[in-house]
């Protein structure tokens, strides 16, 4: 140890490097794929609107990927507890809510996934694997899984809000060691 580096102990107990890095290019693929689906809907119909959907799924395909990698990392290699200056209420709120963001990760893609099934569109990840179709073609079926999807969205994007405002309050404003956790710049 460096005599500059702060003693081991200051340090908070940090996240494993591959939960690091599942979580750190889930959230770049989610930006990406919000991005990527406020984008297409106001698309004039044509190739470019075609390609950007395929685009999106693709992403979404991923995220699903990943989220389901994440899960069964998280389950053979559990996280560091939260230290003790975190609240109780933050001990039972965190939980939840990152539960619910695993859960719309997966939920997202899998909505999307079974909307282009019912709307008998072929899914086709990174245009080389054909994927099956979840559900038989079925136009209300495909509206109301529209619907699901578009609420998802909503929902997914407030609960990424609320996951970082908690990450500006306890780097930022608390600074007590709960973000270099995850970090990816921190060991």
């Amino acid at each position: 140890m460096a005599l500059s580096d702060p003693p081991a102990s200051s340090h908070p107990p940090a996240y494993h490097p591959v939960a690091k890095s599942l979580h750190w290019i889930t959230a770049l693929a989610v930006i990406g794929m919000v991005g990527v689906g406020w984008w297409m809907v106001g698309l004039p119909l044509g190739l470019l609107k075609l390609q950007v959907y395929g685009w999106h799924k693709w992403i979404g395909l991923t995220v699903l990927a990943l989220t389901v990698a994440r899960l069964l990392w998280r389950w053979r290699v559990p996280g560091p507890k939260l230290p003790d200056s975190v609240a109780p209420w933050e001990r039972r709120l965190a939980p939840f809510v990152h539960s619910l963001l695993l859960g719309l990760l997966l939920a997202m893609p899998l909505t999307g996934w079974t909307m282009s099934s019912a709307a008998g569109v072929e899914l086709v990840w990174f245009g080389v694997l054909p994927l099956p179709d979840l559900v038989p073609r079925d136009q209300p079926l495909f509206e109301a899984l529209r619907l699901a999807h578009d609420v998802l969205s909503k929902l997914l994007v407030l609960t990424v809000l609320l996951h970082w405002a908690a990450v500006i309050r306890h780097d930022v404003l608390r600074r007590d060691g709960i973000f270099r956790r995850m970090s990816p710049f921190s060991r």
